[in-house]
């Protein structure tokens, strides 16, 4: 069966099938006040014993936590102390008459699909956070203490329509050789976990995955996605050498963390990871990240009731820029709207959502909050050497205004004597098509640009990559999106300002060699992606890039340039 690769390398070993067991509503109807205020209190106490039971976990020298597990735990303590889910709890009791168990069950329903449904694919994972949360929740609500604690054999796979972020904290994984789930993504926490630690994993296996039993021999390819089950003699011996292969390259790759992204003939480009928080620095420089192409400011605006004030966000952006280690942090404007809503921020109900109230919008429209940030981060700024981006920029007026409001907060800063670095770095997502096409006037409004090829592709085909129906129109090899592309880079260049890519298409292996034939400066990307793009540039040499960039935009169709990347890309 195919699914999607989502941690490389090769695993054989006997699958181990865990079942989870879905909550079920009672349907039960308060019928007075006074049964409504004891669903309240067991409600408040199974969150206080659930809280209590993830900080057991933290100080629990058993499990020998790294960095990472902490901050798993730490987001599900987020979650469930979370504000909103406790108020629309509590609304659910008290006005529609609902017992704590089945309150629970619905808003934590409610909160999974807003986040399933962002078009982020890290915000749109955290959805199993919330899930993970809710069923703790459900958990002591039902006075259930049941704690899995399963020792597994050598080589076990673990086989799952998911896995909770606290399974991946709570299961003893030394014996595990790998994961393979019915469901997630890219950025689940199975996904990191197994990234983390070095496991081959599957995600989005589909229903098909229910045909392992226990004990099967299954034979997992964390790179390409594919699950053998109970396979012949020959095809273990094939994958047997696919795995000292793997072990060799992956040897490769760990030798490469120090060396530049360095051509074979001498060009120098960047290579940046996106993040959404300090702590995912960590693992930028792990695998020999240069900085940060883009970070995400929405998940600190998520899971609360309020804006976080000036103060809350200083202090989360002078995190980064201290742990950044003087490297260069792009701190992307708050990117709300569209799909990405706060329920303590009312946008009314849109047609087109994704083509509407969103992003620089919304901040232009709404100065206090844009003002907010812009100020925290410039405070954040002496910390650090953080630059910062407008998203989904359609004209040169919105630049001005962005750059405007910038330089009102400087000389706010500088009134009172507070320190800021004044030759900060303001640049824009070109992720809307009347932005590249007059991507020679904006250039010169701006120290640089950053492509965000996900929503370019997505605007200029006229395609929602979430829709089933026509994704597979969703292509970035199209060639009217490549001409784009390279129509921004050459109209930066004429300003000298360089240019990065934030988007998918920056950590496909298949684009490496064509966007550095097009001139692109820095890319920008998972920090797990960053050795085998290095490893593609050091290589090659900039005049093969050159060429194979002359030739597909030659050609007229994706396909043909898809076979074509895949030959020469080998």
């Amino acid at each position: 069966m195919k699914g999607i690769g989502v941690s490389p390398g090769i695993s054989i070993g006997r699958a181990f099938i865990i079942k989870s067991a879905n909550a079920v509503s009672s349907d039960i109807v308060l019928d007075n006040d006074e049964a409504k205020k004891i669903e309240i209190e067991k409600f408040d106490k199974a969150v206080h014993d659930a809280i209590s039971e993830v900080e057991s976990f933290k100080t629990n020298k058993n499990l020998c936590l790294s960095s990472g597990d902490i901050e798993i735990l730490d987001t599900q303590i987020e979650f469930l102390s979370d504000p909103q889910i406790k108020s629309d709890v509590y609304d659910k009791i008290n006005f529609e008459s609902k017992t704590a168990h089945d309150a629970v069950i619905e808003v934590i329903v409610a909160a999974v699909l807003m986040f399933k449904n962002i078009d982020d694919e890290y915000l749109s994972a955290r959805s199993a956070d919330v899930q993970d949360s809710g069923n703790r929740i459900i958990k002591h609500l039902s006075n259930n203490r049941f704690q899995f604690d399963q020792i597994f054999d050598e080589n076990t796979i673990l086989i799952a329509e998911d896995i909770a972020p606290s399974d991946t904290i709570t299961l003893d994984i030394a014996k595990i050789a790998g994961f393979a789930t019915q469901s997630g993504g890219k950025t689940s926490h199975a996904a990191i976990i197994a990234k983390a630690k070095g496991i081959p994993a599957v995600v989005a296996c589909g229903s098909d995955l229910l045909l392992i039993e226990n004990d099967d021999t299954v034979i997992l390819d964390g790179s390409t996605g594919e699950v053998i089950i109970r396979p012949d003699f020959n095809t273990i011996e094939v994958y047997k050498l696919k795995q000292k292969i793997f072990y060799q390259e992956s040897a490769l790759l760990k030798s490469l963390l120090n060396l530049p992204a360095t051509t074979t003939d001498g060009h120098n480009v960047k290579l940046f990871a996106n993040i959404s928080n300090a702590d995912d620095l960590e693992k930028v420089f792990e695998n020999g990240g240069e900085g940060v192409g883009l970070l995400r400011t929405e998940l600190l605006f998520m899971g609360r009731n309020s804006f976080p004030s000036e103060d809350e966000q200083f202090h989360f952006y002078k995190q980064v820029g201290i742990k950044s280690k003087s490297k260069p942090v792009v701190i992307r404007t708050i990117d709300i709207g569209g799909d990405k809503q706060l329920s303590y921020f009312g946008i009314p109900h849109e047609n087109n959502p994704f083509l509407g109230y969103r992003a620089i919008r919304i901040c232009l429209n709404q100065k206090e909050i844009f003002l907010t940030q812009i100020k925290a981060v410039l405070r954040a700024s002496a910390f650090g050497k953080l630059k910062i981006m407008f998203p989904m920029i359609c004209n040169v007026d919105e630049v001005r205004q962005s750059i405007e409001c910038v330089n009102q907060v400087k000389h706010e800063l500088s009134l009172s004597g507070t320190k800021y670095d004044n030759s900060i770095e303001l640049g824009i997502m070109i992720e809307i098509p009347s932005a590249a096409l007059m991507a020679d006037i904006l250039a010169r409004e701006v120290d640089f640009f950053s492509i965000g090829t996900n929503d370019l592709c997505q605007y200029t085909l006229a395609v929602d990559r979430m829709n089933d129906k026509v994704s597979s129109l969703y292509n970035h090899f199209n060639p009217g999106v490549l001409r784009l592309i390279q129509s921004v880079i050459d109209q930066a260049h004429k300003q000298k300002k360089h240019v990065s890519m934030c988007g998918e298409m920056a950590s496909d292996p298949l684009a490496t060699l064509l966007l550095l034939g097009m001139g692109l400066d820095e890319f920008s990307m998972g920090a797990s992606s960053i050795p085998n793009i290095k490893n593609i540039i050091i290589r090659n040499s900039l005049s093969k890039a050159e060429e194979v960039c002359r030739r597909v935009m030659g050609m007229d169709n994706s396909d043909n340039i898809t076979a074509y990347l895949q030959k020469v890309s080998k």
